[in-house]
């Protein structure tokens, strides 16, 4: 198991064991994501996608509360400029497309909320599987930007219909309407089942004839092969919206609580 990784106050850690990868990402705020842990979970993914020992890989996120709470807020309220605004907007970019890239399934194992950029690591999954407790919202457009650089995964996998009520109202979503849209792929009522789930999902996945999964991988992604420049040129609208005023005074009250 690799040593955990100090970014930003977050750590990164993977193991392997039986042809199971699981990649652990953490931050004491809501599991957020700072760029250096952006950084890290794409390179920590694009190792695994080459290594013959790993067959299927599972994502997690630490402890019993949120999944994910999306992009750091802290590192977003010090970007001063629009190209460190395009280079943090970036990260996801960088990792969405490094989960795409991997020939292995992914599975995403969500024990709690799902907000912003955690959405799209719940879509860039191949597989999720979540408590009922683990609502989804897209909340950018309340701080003044928009789910660009995550808005084609989540698309992809929910359809623009539903992406685009989930921009638009930017309201909470429960697990069971995740379920519904095609976001998860299984709700279970406890984190242990979750884990039950995930666990017998993964070990059926390492036993599966590797080409398969690479041709079937190959096939869920038809049709993204533009995602490689059109990722990036979100996150340069997205690195410019988060300078404009009223994106400034969302952030500012966020911080004062």
């Amino acid at each position: 198991m690799s040593a955990p990784t100090p970014l930003d106050a977050g750590t990164i850690s993977h193991a392997v064991e039986h042809g199971i990868a699981t990649v652990t990402f953490g931050h004491p705020k809501g599991n957020s994501l700072p760029g250096a842990t952006l950084r890290e979970l794409a390179a920590t993914f694009d190792a695994l996608a080459v290594r013959d020992d790993v067959r299927v890989i599972v994502l997690r996120s630490e402890g019993s509360g949120p999944f994910c709470a999306g992009a750091s807020f802290d590192e977003l309220r010090r970007i001063e400029d629009e190209h460190q605004g395009k280079v943090f907007f970036s990260g996801f970019a960088h990792v969405i497309l490094a989960m795409r890239r991997c020939p292995q399934f992914v599975i995403a194992r969500i024990q709690g909320k799902a907000v912003g950029g955690g959405v799209g690591l719940a879509a860039a999954a191949d597989y999720s599987v979540a408590t009922r407790g683990a609502s989804v919202r897209l909340s950018e457009l309340a701080v003044g930007i928009g789910p660009f650089v995550v808005g084609p995964v989540i698309e992809h996998k929910v359809g623009r219909g539903h992406f685009t009520a989930m921009s638009v109202d930017y309201d909470w979503r429960d697990a069971a309407w995740a379920e519904r849209a095609g976001l998860y792929a299984r709700v279970a009522d406890s984190v242990a089942e979750v884990d039950e789930i995930v666990d017998s999902l993964a070990r059926k996945l390492a036993a599966a004839n590797p080409a398969a999964v690479r041709e079937l991988k190959r096939a869920f992604v038809a049709g993204t092969e533009h995602w490689d420049t059109l990722l990036y040129e979100r996150a340069a609208i997205s690195g410019s919206l988060i300078l404009t005023p009223p994106a400034r005074q969302a952030l500012a009250a966020l911080a004062r609580g």
